[in-house]
């Protein structure tokens, strides 16, 4: 009767301790890029599967039921995995996806379909002060950006190529309001570039930046598998893995 859950999002930490108060068996599944992860509750692994094959062996091996895909949204590899692995083993899976941003009246966003698309953005334009907030494996894509000078938030430090004018700030969230707008006043940032990451734990910088005028560049998320089961509240995957189980 085990439940396996691919993720350490918070949502995924959610679900762990909701099903394991209720007495469900949990197995939580990180993928281990971060060093220091907050942990759930329950059994964790952490690290890849290595492909959809030893995935599949994987979960018919460990006995698992129920699989619930509570990855980040930008996690395309894995989700796409997870599908065609549980497809292969007959094991039903669910996608706990936390709801996109939606830009309000006054948000002055700019939607790009890739990272690299936003880079070029600012490579093709004015100079500019940028806080970038898309991530540690994601710095790469803005290294041969030379004409604005970028605040790179990030937890762990990046392990790509950087930008030739830039400052690393390592911090983990959640963040809030009054801080985020300081951030971006005390660097003189007028853009900010992220990923449409959705949630509330990291939702200020976007509110701090319709106060302050600050252009917003989001990237949206990559497409998921057609066909997948999606839910984007806790409390609706918890019923739904118990109805699994029942």
């Amino acid at each position: 009767m085990t439940v396996l859950i691919l993720g350490g999002t918070g949502e995924a930490r959610a679900l762990a301790r909701s099903l394991h108060e209720g007495g469900v068996e949990v197995i939580s599944s990180l993928a281990g890029r971060v060093a220091d992860p907050r942990l759930p509750v329950g059994q964790v692994r952490i690290g890849g599967f290595g492909g959809i094959g030893p995935m599949r062996d994987w979960l018919r091996g460990n006995g698992i039921r129920v699989v619930v895909d509570a990855t980040h949204p930008f996690a395309a590899t894995i989700t796409a995995h997870a599908v065609t692995a549980c497809a292969a083993a007959d094991i039903p899976l669910l996608r706990l996806r936390r709801p996109a941003w939606a830009p309000g009246p006054e948000d002055g966003w700019q939607r790009v379909p890739t990272l690299a698309e936003a880079a070029r953005i600012l490579g093709d334009g004015a100079p500019r002060r940028v806080l970038l907030t898309t991530g540690r494996q994601d710095v790469g894509e803005f290294a041969g950006v030379e004409s604005a000078w970028f605040l790179i938030r990030v937890v762990d430090p990046p392990n790509a190529a950087l930008p030739p004018h830039h400052e690393i700030l390592r911090s983990r969230g959640p963040y809030h309001l009054e801080a985020e707008r300081e951030l971006l006043r005390e660097n003189r940032i007028d853009t900010l570039v992220t990923k449409d990451s959705g949630g509330e734990l990291t939702r200020p910088k976007l509110d701090a930046a319709r106060e302050l005028g600050v252009q917003v560049i989001m990237v949206d998320r990559p497409a998921e598998p057609a066909g997948l089961r999606t839910v984007d509240a806790v409390t609706d995957a918890h019923t739904w893995v118990i109805q699994q189980l029942s």
